[in-house]
C-alpha cells in the first residue's frame, strides 16, 4: 500500500487508514472486529483512528490489536465528556480521558491525539491546547492535531500548536480543496481525511432517516455526478478523488465488514484519478457551489 509522510511529524502513514466509529457504535461482534483488523494490519494498512466517544471501539482495538502495537500507529480524539462526570471541552476532562483511553487500548501511549471537533471560541481561549501540551509534555502522546472544519480548522492550522488536521473532504464537501488544504501545506501540518467517500449516500434511494446524512444526500441531489450512476465505480472515484488532493496523507474509512476493506484497498491500486475526471468533478462542484445545501 502507498505510504505518505504525515507531514512535520514525519510518521510514514498508509493512504488508507480505519477509522472505528462504526466498530464502536453497531454492536459488531469482537471476532468479526478482530478478524477486519488484523486483515488490514495483514494487509499494509498502519492507521487506525478512534475516539473516546466512539462507543467500545477504543475496547475493541485494545483487545484486538495489543500484541500487534509496534505495527501500527494509533490515533484518537478527546473533548467530549462520553459518559464522564465533566462537561465537554472542560480542560480537566482531556487528562482524565487520555489516561482512561489508554487503559481502553490497552497501550502506554498514543501516536496522535487529536481534539474532537470544538468551536472556533473555545480553541482561542487556549485552555483546552494547553491541556493538549500537558499530555503530550507526559510522555501519553507524541503528537497533537485538531480533528474539525472551516474556520475552527483554520485557525488550528495557524495558531501553531497542532501537528495535524483531521478534516472532511470529499466529492461532496470540497470547500477544503481551496481553504484549508493550502494552508496546511503551507505550514506542513499533517492531514488526515475524515468522511473521504461521503458516508457513500449514493446507496440511499431515498433521503436516509438519519440526519446526520442529510447534508450530503441533499447535495448529491444537486450535484448530480455522472460517476454515481455506477455504484461499484462511485465509491472507488470518490476515494481516489479526496487521495489525489495535493497535501492529503491518509484517508480514513470505517467499515464494519472485512469484505469492504479489502475492496477499499483494492479501488486504491488503480492510482491517482485521472485528470480529466478530477477536473470534471470539480467544475461541476464549481458551478453549483453556491446553491449547494449546507
Amino acid at each position: 500500500m502507498e505510504m505518505r509522510e504525515l507531514g512535520k511529524t514525519g510518521l510514514r502513514v498508509s493512504a488508507l487508514g480505519f477509522g472505528a466509529s462504526e466498530i464502536g457504535f453497531e454492536g459488531v461482534e469482537f471476532d468479526t472486529c478482530s478478524r477486519l483488523l488484523n486483515t488490514a494490519l495483514d494487509e499494509g494498512l498502519n492507521v487506525i483512528d478512534t475516539a473516546a466517544c466512539y462507543g467500545v471501539s477504543e475496547e475493541i482495538i485494545g483487545k484486538a490489536l495489543s500484541g500487534r502495537r509496534r505495527e501500527f500507529y494509533l490515533f484518537t480524539k478527546t473533548g467530549h465528556a462520553s459518559g464522564m462526570d465533566l462537561p465537554d471541552w472542560d480542560p480537566r476532562l482531556i487528562a482524565t480521558q487520555i489516561d482512561r483511553s489508554l487503559q481502553r487500548l490497552r497501550t502506554d501511549r498514543v501516536d496522535l491525539l487529536q481534539l474532537h471537533s470544538c468551536t472556533l471560541e473555545v480553541l482561542k481561549q487556549g485552555d483546552v491546547i494547553a491541556a493538549l501540551e500537558k499530555v503530550r509534555d507526559a510522555g501519553k502522546t507524541r503528537f497533537i492535531g485538531y480533528s474539525g472544519d472551516r474556520e475552527a480548522a483554520v485557525y488550528a492550522i495557524t495558531c501553531g500548536a497542532f501537528d495535524t488536521l483531521q478534516t472532511s473532504l470529499n466529492v461532496f464537501d470540497q470547500q477544503p480543496i481551496e481553504t484549508t488544504l493550502p494552508l496546511a501545506r503551507k505550514h506542513r501540518m499533517g492531514v488526515i481525511c475524515k468522511r473521504p467517500i461521503g458516508n457513500a449516500v449514493w446507496r440511499h434511494p431515498s433521503r436516509p432517516a438519519d440526519s446526520f446524512n442529510h447534508k450530503y444526500w441533499d447535495r448529491m441531489q444537486v450535484l448530480r455526478y455522472d460517476f454515481l450512476r455506477d455504484e461499484e465505480q462511485a465509491a472507488g472515484t470518490a476515494l481516489r478523488f479526496t487521495l489525489s488532493q495535493d497535501g492529503v496523507h491518509t484517508a480514513i474509512v470505517g467499515t464494519k465488514n472485512p469484505e469492504h476493506w479489502k475492496q477499499n484497498a483494492a479501488m486504491l491500486s488503480a492510482g491517482a484519478l485521472d485528470e480529466a475526471q478530477m477536473q470534471a468533478i470539480r467544475e461541476r462542484w464549481k458551478a453549483v457551489e453556491a446553491s449547494l445545501p449546507q
